[in-house]
């Protein structure tokens, strides 16, 4: 029997492997929580697909998004990340990729962990949404407002609103599979 995906998670192998296994599920990492910030803000005006496919070469152009490597990335390393077709050669999202990395470690210095920050927005435990449709989703919400508002003032750039909700489902801070989906009740079993 197939099961039944979000409508979104059908589209390819590998949207069918991140929608069934990462998409949703609640992330504490705090490697992978800067992982997906850059990806996310990677992503703006371009297709989730186009980064999934890239994110191996993301993992490696940016060494492993190890937060404190990037952070100290010069020049030379700008203009090898420009030359670099792997990864989206775009100048300002590589240095926000770099910025954020410099304010991602503010935040840890401060919180303890990115983590603690980031889950606040939340209360610390993901938001269950109930959506029947795609259509429902919203493209942001008052929580993606005030993160976004807020890692604004921390420094960090490509971090609107809409990339803020995108990262919140992303990492499980809120659970947008839809109700037809076998992944709804799944997500919703992991804090």
């Amino acid at each position: 029997m197939v099961q039944q995906r979000c409508e979104w998670g059908n589209s390819s192998t590998l949207y069918i492997e991140y929608h069934d296994s990462e998409w949703g599920v609640p992330v504490h990492d705090e490697r992978k929580l800067f992982e997906f910030l850059i990806l996310e803000g990677a992503q703006a005006g371009l297709s989730w697909s186009t980064i999934l496919n890239k994110r191996q070469a993301y993992i490696q152009a940016f060494d492993n998004f190890e937060p404190a490597k990037v952070a100290s990335y010069d020049d030379a390393k700008v203009q090898a990340l420009l030359a670099n077709s792997g990864i989206v050669r775009n100048r300002l999202k590589i240095q926000a990729a770099i910025q954020n990395a410099r304010s991602f470690l503010k935040v840890q210095d401060q919180y303890r962990s990115f983590d603690i920050y980031i889950w606040q927005f939340v209360d610390g435990k993901p938001i269950q949404n109930s959506w029947k449709s795609l259509q429902e989703i919203p493209p942001t919400t008052k929580e993606s407002d005030a993160m976004s508002k807020e890692l604004k003032k921390r420094g960090f750039t490509f971090v609107g609103s809409t990339i803020c909700y995108a990262f919140m489902q992303a990492v499980g801070m809120v659970n947008d599979h839809t109700v037809d989906c076998f992944r709804w009740r799944e997500v919703q079993t992991f804090v």
